[in-house]
C-alpha cells in the first residue's frame, strides 16, 4: 500500500511538474514568497480588531499565532525528522534528474508534510471560521490551495506532501479557533458569531447566548442593531482583504508579464 501511495505520488508529481511556462515560472515563484503578503497579513489584523473588542480581538490573534506556529513546529521538528522523506528536488533523491528546478531553489533535505500547505490552511481555516462568509471562505481557501499548488509547482514537494500538510494544518486551524471562541464567550463574555443573517432572530440570539432555549430569547432593536453593526463591519474588512490580494496578485501578474 505505501508502495502504491509513493508511485502514485510521484506520477503526479512528474506529470504537473512538467508543465511549466517562462510566466509561470515567475508567477509561482513570488506567489509563493511569505513577505508578498504582509498586506493581506495586515488584513487579518483589521478584521479581528474591527469585529470585536480589543481583548477579545487579542484573543484571537494570539490563538492564529498559536495555530500557526503549532503547525510549524509540528510538521517541521516533529513529522519531518520521523519520515525523512526527500524532497522530490533534494539531489540525493534519484527523482531530481526528473524535476523542473525553477531558479535553482530546491529547499531543504525533507519536504514531508509541507510547512507552506499547513501554515496556509492553518491561516485559511482559522480566519474562515471566523468570519463565516461562503464568498470569504472560497477566496481564502483558494489562496491557500494555490500556495500549495505553487510548491508543487516548483518541484520542492510531493502532492502528498501538500495534503498532509494542508489536515495538519487545518486541524491546528480549526482546534485554535475553537480554543480562542471558549476563552472569549466564557472568560471575556463576548461571543463571536460571523455570517449570522440578522433577520434570524432566532439562530442569532441562540449564538449570542449559549445555552439558552430559543423560547426565552426576545430580540431587542439594540440588540438586532449592535448585531448588524458588527456584521457590517467584518463584511467591509473581509472585502478588504480581498482587495489586498488582489491588489497583490496584479502586482505578481504585472510582474511576471514583464519578466
Amino acid at each position: 500500500m505505501i508502495e502504491f501511495l509513493n508511485n502514485l505520488d510521484t506520477s503526479i508529481f512528474l506529470a504537473v511538474n512538467g508543465a511549466h511556462s517562462p510566466f509561470f515560472d515567475t508567477f509561482m515563484t513570488m506567489f509563493t514568497g511569505r513577505f508578498i503578503w504582509i498586506p493581506m497579513y495586515a488584513m487579518v489584523l483589521w478584521i479581528l480588531f474591527k469585529s470585536c473588542r480589543w481583548q477579545t480581538a487579542t484573543a484571537y490573534l494570539v490563538a492564529l499565532v498559536c495555530a500557526i506556529l503549532l503547525t510549524d513546529q509540528t510538521c517541521a521538528s516533529v513529522i519531518r525528522p520521523a519520515v525523512e522523506r526527500l524532497r522530490p528536488s533534494n539531489l540525493e533523491n534519484t527523482l531530481s534528474d526528473y524535476a523542473y528546478i525553477v531558479n535553482g531553489y530546491r529547499g531543504g533535505s525533507y519536504g514531508f508534510p509541507s510547512c507552506h500547505a499547513a501554515n496556509s490552511f492553518a491561516l485559511a481555516v482559522f480566519v474562515a471560521l471566523f468570519v463565516r462568509r461562503r464568498g470569504f471562505t472560497l477566496f481564502i481557501v483558494g489562496w491557500a490551495l494555490l500556495n500549495s499548488y505553487s510548491r508543487l509547482y516548483l518541484g520542492v514537494h510531493y502532492p502528498g506532501d501538500l495534503f498532509v500538510g494542508a489536515v495538519v494544518g487545518s486541524l491546528f486551524g480549526l482546534a485554535c479557533y475553537y480554543a480562542a471562541r471558549f476563552v472569549s464567550s466564557r472568560m471575556l463574555g463576548e461571543t463571536i458569531h460571523g455570517g449570522v443573517d440578522i433577520n434570524d432572530s432566532s439562530v442569532t440570539l441562540k449564538q449570542l447566548t449559549p445555552g439558552a432555549t430559543l423560547d426565552s430569547l426576545t430580540p431587542t432593536p439594540s440588540l438586532l442593531r449592535e448585531i448588524s453593526t458588527v456584521s457590517t463591519t467584518r463584511i467591509a474588512a473581509s472585502d478588504m482583504m480581498i482587495a489586498a490580494f488582489a491588489l497583490t496578485l496584479a502586482v505578481i501578474v504585472i510582474a511576471s508579464a514583464l519578466h
